[in-house]
């Protein structure tokens, strides 16, 4: 047998000293004893901040993590909204933005780890806390429950999910070190342990004995208690300024033994129509951080970047109030991904318990005005009402929702005849307050008035027997929190008119954003002239214009905001994208965040709008105009409401 050479017995030393760490399998575990995380077997602590990539264009997934990387966290928090991948029943879309594949990887190449949150249910401000409308077809489901249908969709969307996200577990090869069951269940009226104990078990049947499970609940023993299950690690949230010592004491109370972990620890707080911006200082946000991580406590910034409810996402808190496009939070990172104060003093204390990574931050991305765009009226709704509703009219006795008619979003148009003459005005009413969430109500196509949920009831309309009387209701989000979730749209009871009762309703569900991205909504012939604006409100109808921007200016195109001077509240599209809504006249939320991906240097850039109110067009060239400035706190009604305090949930039980 031929002896080793000297470099041979060097390798087998090396061997042997070392090839046990060398192949040992990658582990995230809790450790009990020792009151932490453990990763590979060493004492860990993460400090994340959520990002929700459905929120934020693809382009910029990579720009926006490494600003949090370059801030000293170790770790992001990202939610899964199964509504934003499952429209329909059993049509999946996880492609372009919805790539939550990609978006796990690039975080991982970034050096993140991850701290996944699938739901089923996520809240987050996002659409009936995204579970998908389809849902409500049952309609006395009960939804966060044992309900057998419930439970029955919930196995089919987690048998989809579960095994797309075992890959990127930690022990896999993956970044994902821990994965949330459910959300803040303790704050939801049904307390149903059974529950709990099924998504226990379906999420383990999925991804296995080895991944840590987790719940995140208020920071009481009330929450804790229909919150906190046996087989999942118990964590809490709290935001700046609360008793922290308090806080994990609750925590303890659940989890006796284990890790400190605040799952959300607010840096900012969500805003609604008609309310004031919400604004939370960066001293107090850096001050209960350095108390947070002075206890060695593990703890996920909600949210480092809030970015924006494109389209149709936003949420609603009860009683009703929507929450606007921008999520900009107040965060660290703004809704457009710019660097705030916030994110350096956030920084600055993390240094102090961390190195922070070498080398330079991603700037803010530059934003550029392009300046006043004229518009022109293309049509009504009525007059484009046959190239809107693709699926073409329903007839029934009584109005049908938005889930009977098969449509999640947007807009749904209701059409019956007066039955009576209404020669002085004749109160149209919602006695069981039924319109959600709001409505433009015709006569003969004359705009006369606006339903609103909870808020304006009744409507005077005056016409002859057989005038047509036309709602166009509009779904402005559903609840995303509490017992309501449940939220159907649409005129979801009867109207009245007088004392009768209205029946013989023809519906149209409307496929606007198809009309537009086709390119259907031409202007009317030139012959048509628009009545004189006499009412408060006008007829709700689109609008267009275009702008060119050079080709030849190498930093072109950039982000922009979108403002609407002079016009009421309605939707935007650019280039077919669904930007979302705008409501100037109720605030805070003025511009809308425009990202570069949707714009084009190669072909004019077509703006539509849907204002539903008023614009400002028959008396004065109407325009909508591109700024480099935000503006996300203007003038709100007088007496509005503040929906939510400050961190606050037992509101919402």
């Amino acid at each position: 047998m031929a002896l080793l050479g000297a470099g041979s017995l060097l390798l087998l030393l090396l061997l042997l000293l070392f090839g046990q760490s060398l192949g040992a399998p990658r582990s995230f575990s809790v450790d009990y004893k020792n009151n932490c995380f453990r990763k590979d077997g060493k004492e860990f602590r993460y400090i994340s901040g959520s990002i929700l990539y459905s929120r934020i264009p693809r382009v910029y997934w990579k720009d926006r993590l490494l600003k949090m990387y370059m801030a000293g966290l170790n770790a992001i928090q990202t939610y899964v909204p199964w509504n934003y991948h499952e429209e329909f029943p059993g049509r999946y879309s996880f492609s372009g933005d919805r790539d939550v594949e990609y978006f796990l990887k690039l975080a991982q190449d970034i050096g993140l780890l991850v701290i996944l949150r699938p739901g089923p249910y996520i809240c987050a401000e996002w659409d009936m806390g995204g579970l998908p409308a389809w849902l409500l077809n049952k309609k006395d489901i009960v939804l966060r429950s044992s309900d057998p249908d419930y439970i029955a969709a919930v196995d089919k969307w987690m048998g989809k999910l579960l095994p797309m996200m075992k890959p990127y577990l930690y022990q896999n090869g993956g970044p994902v070190i821990t994965v949330q069951v459910e959300n803040e269940y303790g704050s939801y009226f049904a307390c149903d342990y059974d529950y709990m104990r099924h998504l226990t078990k379906l999420f383990r049947s999925h991804l296995g004995d080895e991944v840590v499970l987790f719940t995140t609940d208020g920071a009481t023993l009330n929450f804790l208690k229909c919150g906190s299950i046996q087989g999942l690690y118990a964590t809490v949230d709290f935001g700046p300024g609360t008793n922290i010592t308090a806080a994990f004491e609750a925590q303890r109370h659940a989890e006796p033994h284990g890790p400190l972990v605040n799952s959300e620890f607010y840096t900012g707080w969500l805003d609604h129509w008609g309310s004031p911006h919400s604004v939370v200082s960066s001293a107090a946000v850096a001050k209960s951080l350095n108390h947070i991580l002075a206890l060695g406590a593990n703890v996920n910034l909600y949210v480092f970047i809030g970015g924006t409810n494109f389209g149709y996402w936003n949420g609603a808190n009860s009683p009703y109030a929507a929450q606007p496009t921008s999520y900009d939070y107040d965060a660290p990172l703004t809704e457009a991904g710019d660097l705030t104060e916030k994110y350096f003093a956030i920084r600055e204390v993390i240094k102090m318990y961390h190195d922070i990574p070498m080398g330079p931050i991603p700037p803010t991305t530059p934003k550029y005005a392009y300046g006043a765009v004229p518009m022109k009226k293309l049509q009504t709704v009525l007059d484009a009402l046959e190239k809107l509703s693709f699926s073409g009219p329903v007839k029934s006795m009584y109005p049908q929702t938005f889930i009977d008619l098969n449509q999640a979003f947007g807009y749904v148009l209701y059409r019956t005849t007066l039955p009576v003459n209404c020669s002085s005005p004749t109160p149209l009413s919602s006695p069981m307050n039924g319109v959600h969430d709001r409505a433009y109500v015709l006569v003969d196509g004359t705009a006369v008035g606006i339903f609103e949920r909870d808020e304006v009831l009744t409507v005077n309309v005056t016409g002859k027997a057989g005038s047509q009387l036309d709602i166009l209701v509009e779904n402005m989000g559903r609840i995303n929190y509490g017992r309501n979730i449940n939220d159907f749209k649409g005129l979801v009871s009867n109207l009245t008119l007088g004392r009768d009762i209205l029946t013989s309703w023809t519906m149209y569900s409307l496929s606007i954003d198809e009309a537009v991205s086709q390119g259907l909504l031409g202007e009317n012939p030139p012959t048509l002239i628009d009545p004189p604006r006499t009412a408060a409100v006008t007829a709700p109808a689109f609008y267009g214009g275009s702008f060119i921007i050079p080709d030849g200016i190498p930093d072109l195109p950039q982000d922009t905001y979108v403002k609407l001077p002079n016009w009421r509240k309605g939707q935007i599209w650019i280039n077919g994208f669904n930007l979302g809504r705008y409501w100037p006249t109720r605030g805070p939320q003025v511009t809308l965040f425009v990202p570069t991906s949707i714009l084009s240097t190669a072909a004019p850039n077509n703006v539509t709008v849907l204002e539903l109110e008023g614009a400002p067009c028959n008396s004065q060239v109407c325009t909508v105009e591109f700024t480099d400035t935000p503006i996300l706190n203007a003038t709100v009604l007088s007496g509005y409401k503040q929906y939510r305090r400050l961190y606050a949930k037992e509101d919402l039980l």
